[in-house]
């Protein structure tokens, strides 16, 4: 694949990165990423790689935008409400990018349909607010074998890990968690500019590692303190245990 001279000048800034280059503008190019919710991680997530010249984003969300949304989901506005939420998103990528693949995915992720949603993808970011399709989610890509990049927000409080099948999210979180009826930020609240930082974060740990950039940071979850403004790195243990990785 060679860039145009429109893309060239569009990721310019990109290209004269030593740490991407032409290089890695291509790996962004050939990418097929899974976005796992279009609300406030999906709204920091799904412009960063319709920006940066992701190949094929899938969004998967079968939600419709509320009015509560709109603090912390700027993907969206107040006319909105009431229409698809990966709708919306596709019509923004087509907006910013036409090079820009996008797919939209109308349907609740699922311990079912996990598998047949995700195959064929390269890797998956879940922003979802329920430790069900979480753990669906992550037990999915240990199967496929696909990277996950697991980013939450509540409260003050956002968590960011990059998993490649083993340590597994489920070794992070256990099996306690699967009913769908865990609090989430319906219930305990979420500052809404906490989203945008999560999400950016999680995007920036994907486009690093789709590019090779830094450390490998499979096995971490970074954990962000919004009232003390720091975050920390925890390193996860594989769980020999595990249901979904113990013998992977």
């Amino acid at each position: 694949m060679s860039l145009s001279d429109a893309e060239l000048g569009r990721y310019a800034r990109h290209i004269v990165l030593p740490q991407v280059g032409g290089v890695g503008q291509r790996k962004f190019w050939q990418s097929r990423i899974v976005v796992v919710g279009a609300g406030g991680i999906g709204s920091a997530v799904i412009p960063a790689f319709a920006g940066a010249g992701i190949g094929q984003i899938t969004i998967i969300d079968d939600d419709v935008v509320e009015l509560g949304n709109l603090h912390r989901q700027p993907l969206f506005r107040e006319r909105d409400v009431g229409y698809s939420k990966a709708d919306l998103a596709l019509q923004f990528v087509q907006r910013l990018n036409h090079h820009v693949k996008a797919t939209p995915v109308l349907k609740r992720i699922d311990a079912e349909n996990a598998a047949e949603l995700l195959a064929d993808h390269d890797l998956v970011i879940d922003g979802s607010d329920n430790f069900a399709t979480r753990l669906a989610v992550s037990d999915a890509c240990v199967k496929l074998g696909i990277r996950l990049i697991s980013a939450a927000a509540v409260q003050f409080q956002g968590q960011v890990g990059l998993f490649r099948s083993k340590p597994c999210y489920r070794c992070f979180v256990g099996n306690a968690f699967d009913a769908e009826d865990c609090d989430n930020c319906a219930e305990l609240g979420v500052l809404g500019a906490l989203t945008g930082t999560v999400g950016s974060f999680a995007a920036l740990l994907a486009l690093n590692s789709i590019a090779g950039v830094g450390e490998d940071q499979a096995g971490h979850v970074h954990v962000f303190d919004g009232e003390k403004l720091s975050w920390r790195p925890i390193r996860i243990p594989a769980d020999r245990n595990c249901r979904a990785c113990g013998s992977a």
